[in-house]
């Protein structure tokens, strides 16, 4: 069976089986993948020329449609992640493993890209790379968070005990994630701007959207979550079980 076949095998086929006939899978991974990009392209038609420009910060407030996408995209994989977390505590089946593994690798992807976009859009806003509001502290300690999830996987060499020390990681990492995405709502000395909704009363951050601007915020919010981070969830999971395959294989040898 070629190595292409086995990535694109059946996302939650039984470890012992290898099947060589998966053309459905592939298929709807295919397509899955086609639709991602040209949804990439189109959510940066959307941000870069489609939205208006925003009167006070210029085009530099196009960073925003894609900061809060991937964000949005990131909060979807690291969900995910939680459901393969419990699922592989109650079932002890490797693959549900993989799925939280590949959530949780997405997500810090994304939220890496959601963290250096914001840092951009600082710098001619805010005139500094970074400060220490409310919003981006907690978003470090998210990152920090999952990146001790790696080291913690890579501490552990048995593989079930490894898994359950992961899901539990996994499922308690995302009071981060919550704290996140909720901290600009409930703090009113933050000065990151709220896209979505109002601020506390006393916040100093937050700006009004256009209709184009919210139309380019929506389509390319839905495009990272629905679109882009299932696609590279499912990629992942099949570069994961290809290497699990490697290494057993390894190993007999």
């Amino acid at each position: 069976m070629s190595a292409l076949q086995r990535l694109t095998s059946p996302i939650f086929a039984p470890d012992e089986q290898i099947t060589s006939g998966t053309p459905r899978a592939a298929w709807v991974l295919n397509i899955l993948t086609v639709l991602a990009v040209v949804g990439f392209a189109v959510g940066l038609y959307m941000g870069l020329v489609y939205a208006g420009m925003d009167t006070l910060q210029g085009n530099v407030q196009r960073i925003f449609y894609f900061h809060v996408a991937t964000f949005s995209g990131g909060f979807i994989a690291f969900g995910t992640a939680v459901v393969g977390g419990i699922l592989y505590l109650v079932t002890r089946n490797p693959r549900w493993d993989r799925l939280s593994l590949s959530g949780i690798e997405v997500g810090f992807f994304l939220s890496l890209i959601t963290l250096v976009t914001g840092m951009v859009w600082a710098r001619p806003i805010w005139n500094t790379w970074w400060t220490w509001d409310p919003r981006l502290t907690l978003m470090m300690i998210m990152m920090l968070t999952y990146a001790a999830y790696f080291m913690l996987r890579s501490a552990f060499e048995n593989g079930d005990k490894k898994r359950r020390m992961a899901s539990v990681y996994a499922i308690l990492a995302f009071i981060t994630v919550i704290m996140t995405l909720v901290i600009i709502r409930v703090r009113p000395d933050t000065i990151h701007p709220a896209v979505i909704g109002s601020s506390p009363v006393n916040a100093e951050g937050g700006f009004s959207m256009t209709d184009t601007m919210t139309t380019a915020l929506g389509i390319n919010s839905f495009i990272f979550s629905c679109l882009i981070t299932p696609a590279l969830i499912w990629w992942r999971i099949r570069l994961e079980r290809l290497h699990e395959q490697a290494n057993h294989l390894r190993a007999q040898l």
